[in-house]
């Protein structure tokens, strides 16, 4: 036999009941783009494990000589070229004991103990190796910062009113880009006396034209859209426009340019001292100890494996973290 079918009618159906004091609730949390690039970010291992080794080789720049009874201009030449010498840590060759498997400390009657040893004068490198890193650090974000604020300005007011402003704006940025970078470093350095300043200056002098290109491009794409237009029926100010809503829109791109410019610039500040254009000595960067480091590697290869350790860790760390913040901001990578 076949089924009977069920006559469907209107009492089958019952209206849910409405609670009309949740009329107006949202359901769940509402999720804003920075939350939401966030989240990208920290699935993102890279990019999460290079921004916590940031934060731990800033902290650590910050307390790291706090943590040494000894200056890092502190000399003396009864304690030069000591080995480390870590009291817990001796089977991982923390030890003291130099090439030839000699304890240094007991040697020459030395009790305190220098965690990454000492220079051919007798500085704990310990404490030289953080205020270098402090040093490098501060010259460059604030390198990078200037670089963002001269791009952000220029690119803007290039890409937003355009014309014959745009056109020769643009020829500038070219003739920067034509003059190779690095020899306008090294001759604004060779002018001026090696310093801070002089480092910083000269990495901005052309530094800001990524940064200006960047923003010019996408100043370039958000002023056609919807908002844009309705903020001129508004009557709303150029100034505005550009400040309040082109920017904070590119701000993405912005970000991620900054982030790959603060390894730029610290690698250009160590190249610099390198070569002895950077800070003198008895100053200390990374650029410093690395080429002090570099004389006397043969017999004491602890002056060199500390602070390239560092500056190795640091420059990958904030590409990796670049890496990472272009795929959280880029909406087409959502899920």
């Amino acid at each position: 036999m076949r089924p009977q079918k069920q006559e469907i009618t209107q009492d089958l159906f019952v209206h849910s009941p409405l609670e009309t004091s949740k009329g107006e609730e949202i359901s769940g949390t509402p999720v804003t783009f920075w939350s939401e690039a966030w989240r990208r970010l920290k699935k993102n291992r890279g990019a999460f494990i290079g921004l916590i080794t940031i934060i731990l080789f800033s902290v650590m720049a910050l307390l790291g000589p706090l943590l040494s009874e000894h200056s890092y201009l502190e000399q003396d030449l009864a304690r030069s070229n000591l080995p480390p010498k870590v009291e817990s840590l001796e089977w991982l060759g923390f030890d003291g004991k130099d090439v030839n498997g000699i304890d240094q400390y007991e040697a020459r009657g030395i009790t305190e103990s220098f965690w990454f040893g000492t220079d051919e004068f007798g500085r704990d490198l310990w404490t030289r190796v953080w205020t270098g890193t402090q040093i490098s650090l501060f010259i460059a974000i604030v390198a990078a910062l200037l670089d963002l604020i001269i791009g952000v300005v220029y690119g803007g007011i290039s890409a937003f009113y355009g014309g014959r402003l745009d056109n020769a704006m643009q020829r500038v940025i070219e003739v920067l880009i034509g003059i190779p970078n690095l020899i306008v470093i090294i001759l604004f350095i060779l002018i001026l006396e090696p310093g801070i300043t002089s480092i910083i200056l000269a990495m901005v002098i052309t530094g800001w034209v990524g940064m200006a290109r960047v923003v010019r491009g996408q100043i370039l794409q958000l002023k056609g859209q919807e908002y844009v237009l309705a903020a001129r029926t508004l009557a709303t100010s150029n100034a505005k426009i550009i400040w309040k809503h082109l920017v904070p829109n590119a701000m993405g791109s912005i970000i991620i340019t900054l982030m790959f410019t603060i390894p730029t610039a610290i690698f250009f500040e160590a190249f610099l001292s390198f070569i002895g254009l950077g800070l003198q000595p008895p100053f200390a960067s990374l650029g410093v100890l690395i080429e002090d480091g570099y004389k006397s590697m043969r017999f004491f290869s602890y002056k060199l494996i500390f602070p390239a350790i560092v500056i190795s860790a640091i420059m990958i760390s904030f590409n990796l973290l670049g890496d990472g913040l272009r795929d959280a901001l880029d909406p087409k990578m959502r899920k």
